[in-house]
């Protein structure tokens, strides 16, 4: 078992204090309409969970991965669509950090790191899924300008947020070298939300399919260099999918600790369920699901944070936590019988919560090819 530092206990416990008290007693109200107030962002911003793992010099909090990790699995036993939220804003943060200049990081970075802005990452596309390589959006120069003409789909705060990382093809017949990152404001011509996505879960983070029309883009605020975008698109891929595993575990810890507290609560032929061999055995494998997930996802982060190659890890954590998280949720629907399936009970918001953790940061299908791979090549 990892023993964490005294840092990260601090920042763990905190988020988790900040979330049992603001975010999870709201988070059934907030599902039904669609919205997390913005007051309860804002906090959520002054405690630094915007940029956890951000320099200090841009108004971060310089902690660790693992302690990102922490904090994401805090958040999702709040309210996934709330810590969705917050790790779309600091997916954009991971580039910035990463690529940016030290003027971008001072425009496009700090105010995100401070919680005055949110942000997020455009590069899927109507055709263009986990084939992110065949994006249609293109960047065309005029003279000290790109013009971005395109469409971007399933954007995490489309429209609420006041940064963005755009993706698009800035040479056509360069194929995959071809393709660069653009930093934009969000408030400009040219920008327009075209629609808001009705969803199964997470409905209270919005989900946007967004035009690209005309919109002027200085040469300064390319991201890296000309066709370096697919490569800055991908690198996060890893640090990503350790963070889905984490908002699968916050789930289904969520739905375990519902399910137990009803089994301690319900009685059935003059005992509590839970005295029931039937309802204890499951909840025994419920308990055991979400630890060995949460090993595994730890793992991953730890070795994402010592800079050795981890894709097979990253993958097999994201793989497993989110088979993981619909088979508990499940589970905790059954434990709660009947009453599981209307949502005065929390478990009905946690099954549909979890069913995307399957699909996002790339589907289980294709985690499963890169594993295959990373085998194949002896890794």
């Amino acid at each position: 078992m990892i023993e964490f530092s005294e840092d990260q206990i601090a920042i763990r416990d905190m988020t988790r204090d900040f979330i049992q008290k603001e975010v999870a007693p709201f988070a059934a109200e907030w599902d039904r309409v669609a919205a997390v107030p913005k007051d309860v962002v804002a906090k959520a911003g002054a405690l630094g969970l915007f940029g956890v793992t951000m320099p200090t010099a841009y108004a971060g909090a310089g902690a660790d991965f693992l302690s990102y990790v922490l904090v994401t699995e805090e958040i999702a036993a709040g309210d996934a669509g709330f810590a969705n939220l917050i790790n779309g804003t600091n997916s954009y943060g991971f580039k910035v950090r990463d690529y940016g200049t030290h003027e971008q990081k001072e425009k496009y970075l700090a105010p995100v790191a401070r919680g005055e802005a949110l942000a997020c990452m455009m590069l899927t596309e109507p055709h263009a899924g986990s084939d992110a390589a065949n994006i249609k959006t293109r960047a065309v120069r005029h003279g000290d300008t790109y013009v971005i003409n395109g469409t971007k789909a399933f954007i995490t705060n489309g429209e609420s947020s006041g940064f963005a990382c755009i993706i698009a093809v800035s040479d056509p017949d360069a194929g995959k070298k071809g393709i660069s990152a653009f930093l934009i404001d969000t408030d400009q011509p040219g920008y327009k939300v075209l629609r808001h996505e009705s969803k199964l879960g997470h409905r209270t983070n919005e989900t946007c399919q967004v035009a690209l029309e005309d919109l002027e883009v200085p040469a300064e605020d390319m991201l890296g260099e000309p066709g370096q975008g697919l490569k800055i698109a991908l690198s996060g891929l890893d640090s990503g999918r350790v963070a889905v595993a984490a908002q699968a575990i916050g789930v289904a810890r969520a739905a375990l600790e519902a399910a137990l507290s009803y089994a301690r609560e319900r009685e059935a032929f003059g005992k509590q369920i839970f005295d029931h061999q039937a309802v204890a055995f499951t909840l025994a494998e419920m308990a055991m699901q979400v630890e060995v997930a949460r090993a595994m996802c730890h793992r991953a982060a730890l070795l994402k944070e010592s800079g050795v190659r981890c894709i097979k890890d990253s993958s097999i954590a994201k793989l497993y936590a989110s088979t993981m998280a619909e088979k508990v949720c499940s589970a905790a629907i059954q434990v709660h019988g009947g009453y599981g399936f209307i949502n005065d009970y929390p478990v009905e918001k946690y099954y549909r919560d979890a069913r995307v953790f399957q699909i996002y940061d790339g589907t289980n299908e294709v985690q499963k090819i890169l594993i295959s791979r990373e085998l194949a090549a002896g890794y």
